[in-house]
């Protein structure tokens, strides 16, 4: 029988077509924590947890990739001037939102003086001008050098380079925009149900490559063992956060579990300024720090895999420095509270932690009741959680978990020196040595403040760290490529156009 040259053709066509070069199927992740509208849009970014949305939704003038802490994605080219105040980007041609409008300059400029999150007023302080020489340049120039700008811009430290369509944006404004969020992202926006799930379709259209998978869908299951029982019977490929007996149950049940180590977690000593409290002497905080069996609860809630540590800084951050390890001595402590005034120990009032990681909180709670800190856990779902550190409408003790993102400047902006997004008070020498390390371009001299000011940190117990958590992951038989660590210290899948289903 013959074969119409047309047939012939398209058969020809198939057998020579590259695997993968047509999106296909789909992907479903059970998530562990609430999706809220506010994460659509990259102005609104206050937590690191907004990136698993971004890096599928959008793009950044320079990012985290595979291999890469700042990678060029929308930019093609950066340059820095000799006196480091001014940086300036060249775009990439033929890059389009995915209503098809061109990414121009305009827009750069547009998404960043719109920015309003945890680095907004940082930004603002610093930077004099955005400059638009022509539709594919963007040139920032800066009030004084400022060593960490990129750190800030072209990692997930802060959102202020992820860009969004500046006329569509003003055409629709911020509420319709987070009902209909259009990016220069792999994915496009499909649909939204609050509380239940997210899906996404492949924009094929995308610089980098065309996404492996057609459909995206990010579930939200709240509960573990929800989460594990949908892997298990196939009905997600993805399952994030599987602790202790639930990542166990993963490897039984012969599927994959993947660790990643994207945050640090520490307890937070809220109310340390107020001088009526117990947690203002410095005994008291030492006590907390020296009550807790850290391994004991990172063997419990990761199989000891989480990095146990003694500060809040990135251990592969630059600038850090490396404190003694943390001890557990629960008769040293009782003796420090006995030293402080409270031999029966106090009412510590509420402990907040963001419900996701209620499990080890719980731990940490019962290790402080044990020589006589008695507080009562108080849960919150995770945007809320944030949201109310850094309006400061939390008091007590607070559970925190951050990124391990930027460097330790940024984590002391961040978290330590006055003014800080989550920062309740701080101390007048460390907000000096922050200003200090901030205007010095000589690397081992800013190094050198750096290091004093974490070790200060360290020696006033400010915080109570517990370890670099080892986030663990479900993955299931249909999934060729997860994501899971292909961009390094990152939490979640990415990036999205990289993760694969098995062909069958």
């Amino acid at each position: 029988m013959r074969l119409s040259a047309a047939l012939l053709l398209a058969l020809l066509l198939c057998v020579a077509a590259p695997a993968g070069a047509t999106p296909d199927g789909t992907m479903t992740w059970a998530v562990h924590t609430t999706l809220v509208p506010a994460w659509f849009d990259p102005a609104e970014t206050m937590i690191g947890s907004s990136f698993l949305l971004l890096y599928a939704l959008h793009d950044a003038l320079v990012k985290p990739m595979p291999g890469k802490s700042m990678a060029p994605s929308l930019a093609e080219s950066w340059s820095t001037s000799t006196d480091g105040l001014v940086y300036e980007f060249v775009l990439r041609r033929g890059v389009k939102f995915h209503n098809g409008e061109p990414v121009t300059a305009e827009d750069v400029k547009f998404s960043f003086e719109r920015y309003r999150g945890v680095f907004g007023a940082a930004f603002r302080e610093r930077v004099a001008a955005v400059e638009i020489p022509d539709p594919r340049r963007v040139r920032f120039r800066l009030k004084q050098p400022w060593p960490d700008f990129m750190t800030f811009y072209g990692t997930t430290t802060a959102a202020a380079g992820w860009i969004v369509p500046k006329k569509y944006l003003e055409k629709v404004g911020p509420e319709g925009f987070k009902k209909a969020p259009i990016g220069a992202g792999p994915y496009r926006f499909v649909s939204f149900t609050p509380g239940i799930e997210l899906v996404l379709e492949a924009f094929d259209g995308y610089w980098r490559k065309a996404p492996e998978v057609k459909r995206l869908v990010l579930r939200v299951v709240p509960d573990p063992a929800t989460r594990l029982a949908a892997l298990r019977r196939g009905e997600v490929d993805v399952a994030y956060s599987m602790p202790g007996e639930f990542a166990e149950q993963v490897k039984q049940a012969g599927l994959t579990l993947k660790a990643v180590y994207p945050s640090i977690h520490w307890l937070y000593f809220a109310d340390q300024w107020d001088a009526k409290s117990p947690w203002h002497d410095r005994r008291v905080r030492l006590a907390a720090n020296l009550a807790i069996d850290r391994h004991a609860i990172g063997q419990a809630r990761t199989f000891g895999l989480s990095k146990i540590t003694g500060s809040i800084f990135p251990s592969a951050a630059d600038f850090y420095w490396p404190p003694p390890a943390p001890a557990y001595d629960p008769p040293k402590a009782k003796a420090m509270l006995a030293e402080a005034g409270y031999p029966n120990g106090f009412d510590a009032g509420d402990y907040f932690c963001d419900m996701t990681s209620s499990d080890a909180a719980e731990m940490m709670v019962g290790y402080l009741q044990a020589v006589g800190i008695r507080a009562r856990l108080r849960p919150i779902e995770r945007a809320a959680f944030n949201k109310s550190i850094a309006e400061k409408k939390l008091k007590n003790s607070i559970q925190v978990i951050a990124g391990v993102n930027g460097n330790a400047a940024t984590r002391f902006e961040e978290f330590v020196v006055t003014g800080g997004t989550f920062v309740y008070a701080g101390y007048p020498d460390l907000d000096g040595l922050f200003r200090e390390q901030a205007a010095e371009l000589d690397r081992g001299k800013r190094q050198t403040i750096l290091h004093r000011m974490q070790q200060i940190v360290h020696e006033r117990a400010i915080f109570a760290p517990i370890y670099e958590l080892a986030f663990l992951n479900g993955v299931g038989g249909r999934v060729e490529e997860s994501g899971f660590g292909l961009i390094a210290s990152y939490a979640f899948s990415a990036p999205y156009e990289d993760v694969k289903l098995k062909r069958k």
